[in-house]
């Protein structure tokens, strides 16, 4: 077992023997032990003691290169150490007042007492330093061997503890592509409207790992099977539209977590998360806009204005940060803007205005919306494709002609004040909108061309 840990032996065991010395106990526990059995390891270590937290603080203070306080509350002393960030925390339980968003923190003094408090046995392993005894009583090297999710007590017992960890089992599904003990899936079950009581910024971290996981259909089907959705993302389940024999529509729940998939393909370097919650939420306006037509059609007309509005709700409510809320939200209200371009008929400017209204998001765009073709009919997912491929040409043909990024009109609003005599103020900025369509409508026409039209427009508008 030792030779597994050789990477992190010298400054966990270094700081091993600086508690030894002061009379403490300590051990590599949790995550860190799992992923360096699983062959993963980086450079984050999560340790655990009997000392207090203010023990703890005396210690490191002057071992480490930097210590920091922000989970002190929780018993949670952070500190670095060359390039290695640790975590130390007090032996401890915790559990949820039926009433508090906030855990109740209490200290432990043994080892396999707070190992029985955490989360899933595969969690549960510690290594004590310096000795590297491996600790392992709830089977957690069985369950990893097994990759199966189970918790070290009965699942009631931890996820009435901790309600959170429902949400971190479909995490480690997407991340680590583990499956759920079935008593575990059970509990999540009847257990999901107990999620309600942690509070939204907990949730979203544990959604957003999801979502940038290895797979991250494995964890949100689990949430809808659960019934965790339901309180934590409504707008999923909501996605499996009732279909009878006489209206046609795809399956609008399967269709998503297919995009989903198809866009995390188009990734090059790492999950996107802006990318990846576009993905999933770009048709939740379809549920609420659904209309049965003539002939056994079913219409979901303005879904994605309707579905930008509910993304970022939803975001906002889960206190996503607001950057990514807007680019979510915006790329949501403009995945349909491509099907206006038939077969090719847009005008330059039509193109110049769709990479203008997509600014920094059109790489972005451009990979959603070859995702959200899930079409069997091969001949018209080629078709589809071969006509953004035409698009994306033309993009880059204007873009090299005309630096479209940059696009100003010919005018600035200096000269536009000068030329009609006007000082600053709203007038200047209408006056500025009018020579930017000219801009993208026209291209360049030439100062003196840009001068008159001002004119003549200040002229008609009074």
């Amino acid at each position: 077992m030792s030779d597994l840990f050789h990477r992190v032996e010298p400054v966990a065991d270094e700081l091993g023997e600086v508690f030894a010395k002061r009379g403490h106990e300590l051990a590599l526990v949790g995550g860190p032990v799992r992923d360096v059995l699983l062959g993963r390891a980086g450079h984050d270590l999560d340790l655990t003691t009997d000392a207090r937290p203010e023990q703890v603080l005396e210690i490191v203070r002057d071992w480490a290169d930097a210590f920091w306080t922000i989970g002190i509350e929780f018993g949670t002393v952070g500190a670095r150490k060359g390039d290695w960030q640790l975590e130390i925390t007090t032996y401890r339980s915790e559990a949820y007042d039926p009433k508090s968003r906030k855990p109740e923190v209490r200290y432990g003094d043994t080892l396999d007492a707070d190992l029985a408090r955490r989360d899933f046995a595969v969690n549960a392993m510690a290594v004590r330093l310096p000795s590297h005894e491996f600790v392992d009583p709830h089977g957690g090297l069985r369950d990893l061997a097994d990759r199966v999710l189970r918790t070290p007590g009965t699942p009631e017992q931890s996820f009435g503890d901790d309600p959170l960890r429902m949400l971190r089992a479909a995490r480690f599904a997407s991340q680590l592509g583990f499956t759920v003990d079935a008593a575990a899936i059970a509990a999540m079950r009847d257990m999901a409207e107990r999620i309600e009581i942690v509070s939204a910024e907990r949730i979203q971290a544990e959604l957003d790992k999801l979502i940038c996981g290895a797979d991250p259909r494995a964890g949100l089907s689990l949430l809808v099977e659960t019934g965790l959705a339901n309180h934590v993302l409504p707008e999923l389940p909501k996605l499996r539209l009732e279909i009878d024999e006489h209206h046609r529509h795809k399956d609008v729940y399967e269709h998503t977590l297919i995009v989903l998939e198809q866009a995390i393909a188009q990734e090059a370097a790492g999950p996107d998360r802006v990318l990846r919650w576009a993905a999933l939420l770009h048709d939740v306006g379809k549920p609420k806009t659904r209309k049965n037509e003539e002939g056994g059609r079913v219409s979901f007309h303005h879904h994605e204005v309707v579905g930008a509005q509910l993304a970022k709700r939803r975001l906002s409510e889960l206190k996503f940060p607001k950057e990514v809320v807007g680019d979510v939200a915006r790329l949501v209200e403009l995945h349909l803007r491509f099907h206006g371009y038939g077969e090719g008929e847009w005008t330059d400017s039509a193109v110049r205005r769709y990479v203008r209204d997509a600014d920094h998001l059109l790489d972005r765009l451009h990979k959603l919306t070859r995702a959200d073709c899930t079409t069997r009919n091969k001949r018209k997912a080629a078709a589809l494709s071969r006509t953004y491929d035409q698009l994306e040409e033309r993009i880059a043909r204007l873009a090299e002609e005309e630096e479209i990024a940059k696009i100003r009109p010919e005018l600035d609003g200096n000269e536009i004040q000068e030329i009609l005599g006007i000082p600053p103020g709203p007038l200047v900025g209408r006056a500025y909108k009018f020579m930017m369509d000219i801009r993208m409508d026209e291209g360049m026409i030439g100062k003196d061309a840009a001068r008159d039209r001002l004119v003549a427009w200040a002229a008609a508008n009074g």
